[in-house]
């Protein structure tokens, strides 16, 4: 079934919820939070608040409008699973490091959504310990949005989220991973 959903918009959000709880009689078992943005490569020095909150909207409110309409969904789950598509560029602990592949590029309200996305992972878990709810690392992926650039194919992209969606109730929770294990925060 086809289900359209902005997540930038509260009311499609939450009419997508009400004709998902329509369709399954009310309950969902796996949410994948996959929109994004990059807002482009913008400096430092050009990055304007309106600039930000255009790439927050979709990145970090996005998630947490979906997360929030389709919470009671969820809830009625026997194994209820929470996949979060962050980005490597979300580790605070890779963009610090000098060494890390990440450590040249300064694309701020990009990175810095994708932190805060990790961060409300952690959160959201702590909040719903039933949840098994986590962050993933899909990898340079080459896709419309980095222009075809990406060294992984989208299989070896999708690999960690299909992953993660079908862990059991005693699978992990609060944690960052992509196809090839822990990724730091």
């Amino acid at each position: 079934h086809h289900l359209v959903l902005d997540v930038t918009d509260g009311e499609s959000v939450r009419a997508a919820a009400a004709t998902l709880a329509d369709a399954t009689g009310g309950v969902l078992d796996v949410l994948i939070n996959n929109a994004g943005i990059s807002g482009g490569r913008v400096s430092a020095a050009d990055l304007t608040a309106e600039k930000m909150q255009e790439v927050y909207d979709v990145n970090v409110f996005g998630p947490v409008r979906v997360l929030h309409a389709f919470l009671p969904l969820l809830e009625r789950s026997a194994a209820p699973v929470v996949v979060n598509v962050s980005s490597g560029l979300g580790s605070i602990a890779d963009s610090a490091d000098p060494e890390s592949t990440y450590a040249a590029l300064v694309i701020p309200a990009y990175c810095s959504s994708k932190a805060a996305l990790n961060m409300l992972t952690t959160q959201y878990a702590k909040a719903f310990p039933r949840m098994r709810i986590n962050s993933v690392d899909p990898g340079f992926t080459g896709t419309d949005f980095n222009q075809n650039r990406g060294t992984q194919t989208v299989r070896e992209g999708t690999d960690v989220i299909v992953q993660m969606a079908t862990i059991g109730s005693d699978g992990p929770t609060s944690t960052f991973v992509s196809r090839t294990g822990r990724v730091p925060w």
